[in-house]
């Protein structure tokens, strides 16, 4: 495929009077420092019909800040869904509000980040503790959102409240104040004691609890989050029956660090998780190719292209040439005045005719 076959559209976002419909068998997860407009610019480039999500936005970064740099997003990332973080309200209401016109097709409240400096804020896990406050604030999206559906992102459970009751408890609270879709963690998070990144793989996987919330609740579209790696995963958990209590298949699979790591893997999603025929895999080289411009633009406007490159390290994971890769943009990417060619220098270590493993293959021989 050519690179010239790659919507290169890289021009500021317009307002849009109604959100886009949602498909949700994949998106990718909603990361702080890593899924920033330009990352997600890049992943756009790898599939067409993934879900993204921006970085978490605070609402009070929203109502007291500066909304058009927390919101600034191009129309090449749609489909696009705004995280937001908060436990007020009202101020959620003024958030989303702000938020509205702007063309999110999804907003999504953030009920499952770790983080002691978050809990102290009082948002993020901590408030699976106060399930009827996240019904509250819910409430008060939906009616500021419109059309725009809200849902929210939670673990299964914190601390000591990790029980299946507790669990469902929770999840039924927020279907009776009108949520439609849940994003589940597929984790506990221990909001004392370990770190956010510890939080992230220390706590076991069960992926089974997420699968039988969908049992138990058939009428609410339940993604699954955890531990997904790449599609082969990822469709074993679209398929039912699944595991040994031949539970129900899940409505759809978000991909986290996997996608930022090795983001190679989503130039396969379009066709293996959304059937679209539409056009072949991009090759990551034709990828590279299309970003070029895109950084060239970023260069004229002042922005260092390491605000890129720092994105695309992973691309060719497991292709022969892939640490000269890495190690000329890691290396060059930050100096002052590096330009867009940076881009062409690393790609031509990379042999044209390589084809990377296809997941769930043995990567070869970095060289």
């Amino acid at each position: 495929m050519k690179s010239t076959d790659i919507d290169r559209n890289g021009s500021e976002s317009s307002p849009q009077p109604t959100a886009p419909a949602v498909d949700r068998r994949l998106s990718v997860a909603p990361m702080l420092d890593w899924t920033d407009r330009h990352d997600r610019f890049f992943l756009r480039l790898l599939s067409r019909h993934t879900l993204l999500y921006t970085e978490m936005v605070p609402a009070q970064a929203l109502v007291y800040g500066d909304p058009a740099q927390s919101l600034a997003h191009s129309p090449a990332e749609h489909p696009l869904a705004l995280q937001l973080a908060g436990s007020d309200p009202e101020l959620l209401d003024r958030a989303v509000r702000i938020a509205a016109p702007h063309g999110f097709c999804e907003i999504n409240l953030n009920v499952g980040c770790p983080s002691e400096r978050v809990s102290k804020g009082r948002f993020g896990a901590c408030l699976m503790a106060e399930p009827e406050l996240v019904a509250e604030c819910v409430s008060a999206m939906q009616a500021a959102a419109g059309p725009i559906p809200v849902t929210v992102k939670h673990r299964i459970g914190i601390d000591h409240l990790d029980s299946w009751e507790h669990l469902t408890g929770f999840v039924a609270t927020l279907e009776r104040a009108g949520v439609r879709t849940l994003i589940v963690h597929a984790r506990k998070a221990w909001l004392k004691g370990l770190s956010p990144k510890e939080n992230r793989s220390v706590p076991p996987l069960r992926h089974d609890v997420v699968h039988r919330l969908k049992r138990e609740f058939p009428g609410l579209e339940i993604i699954l989050n955890g531990g997904i790696t790449d599609l082969a995963q990822a469709r074993e958990h679209l398929c039912a029956p699944w595991g040994d209590e031949g539970l129900p298949a899940v409505d759809g699979i978000m991909i986290g660090r996997a996608a930022y790591e090795t983001p190679g893997i989503l130039a396969g999603a379009d066709r293996q998780i959304f059937g679209s025929n539409a056009r072949p895999d991009p090759s990551p080289h034709a990828v590279v190719r299309a970003l070029v411009p895109y950084a060239q633009a970023m260069v004229e406007a002042g922005e260092p292209v390491h605000h890129l490159t720092r994105h695309i390290l992973g691309l060719f994971h497991g292709c022969p040439g892939a640490r000269a890769w890495r190690r000329l943009l890691s290396t060059e990417g930050p100096k002052p005045g590096t330009g867009a060619d940076i881009l062409l220098e690393a790609l031509s270590r990379v042999p044209e005719d390589t084809a990377c493993p296809p997941p769930g293959e043995p990567a070869k021989r970095e060289q």
